[in-house]
């Protein structure tokens, strides 16, 4: 039987990239007056920060393509970014995003209660079991996928 986490983890996948339907790679890009970061940089740090929690934190290998450490990683922006490889595109992106749980799934289904090293969050929480650290991506995912439908709105006006 399926854990839930992995069902809730598509249903947020599916919004996250629902939001990011219809954006242009024009739009990807702006930044809203009085924030720091693009749609296409939370699209790519959805995945960055997802890959971290399911795979490095338990010693699995990342499915991190060149740059994206770099580009989108925890405190990295557009306006400072200085990786040199190219920006991905918006397919490439939803691409990635949409493979991702699959992956997760494989690595980590027979794995949800292992104990691993205990690691704490920028907002204070700690984790120490693959399971606690999809929760936790599921919050974050959720507050990008809400940052994604603010930028929209705010750059189609």
């Amino acid at each position: 039987m399926e854990h839930y986490l992995f069902r809730q983890l598509a249903f947020v996948r599916n919004g996250t990239l629902k939001a990011a339907s219809g954006v242009s790679e024009e739009m990807a890009d702006l930044i809203p007056d009085g924030f720091r970061n693009s749609i296409r940089w939370n699209l790519g740090h959805v995945y960055v920060v997802l890959e971290r929690f399911a795979f490095h934190n338990i010693g699995l290998p990342q499915q991190l393509p060149d740059g994206f450490k770099e580009r989108f990683e925890y405190g990295t922006s557009p306006l400072t970014s200085v990786s040199s490889a190219a920006v991905p595109s918006l397919p490439e992106l939803e691409r990635l995003l949409g493979e991702q749980n699959a992956r997760i799934q494989a690595a980590l289904k027979d794995r949800l209660q292992e104990k691993i090293t205990p690691y704490t969050t920028s907002t204070g929480i700690t984790l120490d079991s693959p399971e606690q650290f999809l929760s936790m991506a599921l919050y974050h995912e959720g507050l990008h996928q809400s940052i994604i439908k603010l930028y929209k709105n705010l750059l189609t006006r």
